[in-house]
């Protein structure tokens, strides 16, 4: 049966005028349901612009449950897999994880959990999706993270079992500022020449429900290039981002 402009536009009626509410009711009971949308000038991920030092769109969806299980998705836009060396076909990486986060013990926090990294398209041999899982302890303001990565690592051939140390601490300065120290460790397995150290400091700042972050980062590798000019993506920079929460 053919369906009119008429009929979608009744529908769609009908579907919002039941969400609205739905929607009114979760943010008055604190829905443990949330999203996040983001800008920054540069997406680095462990130190390594997923970009080619260019801006980025980003956003995700949150489901945290009262008992600690939670799961997720975000996604972000990308330059590295269309580039040289790689010339795959992907634009968008769509991450989804699921883990569990408790206390346990006063102050000390484990989170456990596992993330795919989703590159649609891709047509990288091996494939540019990736699974980790991972694991992470915090103590009062310091975080200490290890991933390990159950398949390839981002189309690198005979990577699997690769790690990512990723020690950081987040320094609440008041007035809405804290900074956020950073040092990470990559080792891609079978790949010496692929792994590196990465550090960074944050500064952030919430104002007006959106927050803003600062951030001097930098890698010790010059392995990683894009783009016709084989841009160094690891190189030190300065990334400005806003993020807000709803």
């Amino acid at each position: 049966m053919k369906t009119t402009p008429f009929a979608l536009a009744t529908t769609f009626a009908l579907v919002l005028g039941t969400l609205l509410p739905l929607a009114a009711q979760a943010e008055e009971a604190a829905s443990p349901l949330s999203f996040n949308a983001s800008v920054t000038t540069d997406y680095r991920y462990r130190g390594i612009s997923q970009s080619r030092l260019k801006p980025a769109l980003q956003g995700g969806a949150d489901y945290v449950a009262a008992n600690g299980f939670y799961i997720g998705t975000w996604a972000s836009t990308i330059k590295w897999i269309k580039d040289a060396p790689y010339n795959g076909g992907a634009s968008v990486e769509i991450d989804v994880y699921g883990g569990y986060k408790t206390e346990v013990a006063p102050g000390l926090t484990l989170d456990v959990g596992a993330l795919t990294y989703i590159y649609s398209g891709n047509d990288l041999n091996p494939s540019a999706n990736t699974t980790e899982v991972y694991g992470a302890v915090s103590y009062g303001v310091f975080t200490a993270k290890y991933s390990h990565s159950t398949t390839n690592l981002f189309g690198t051939a005979n990577s699997k079992g690769s790690g990512y140390l990723d020690l950081s601490a987040t320094l609440d300065l008041g007035e809405g500022f804290s900074l956020v120290p950073h040092l990470g460790r990559q080792k891609v397995k079978n790949n010496p020449a692929g792994s590196y150290t990465d550090y960074a400091v944050t500064l952030n700042k919430d104002y007006a429900g959106i927050s803003f972050g600062a951030t001097l980062i930098n890698t010790n590798t010059d392995a990683y290039v894009g783009g016709p000019s084989s841009k160094n993506l690891g190189k030190s920079g300065f990334v400005l981002s806003a993020k807000k929460t709803f």
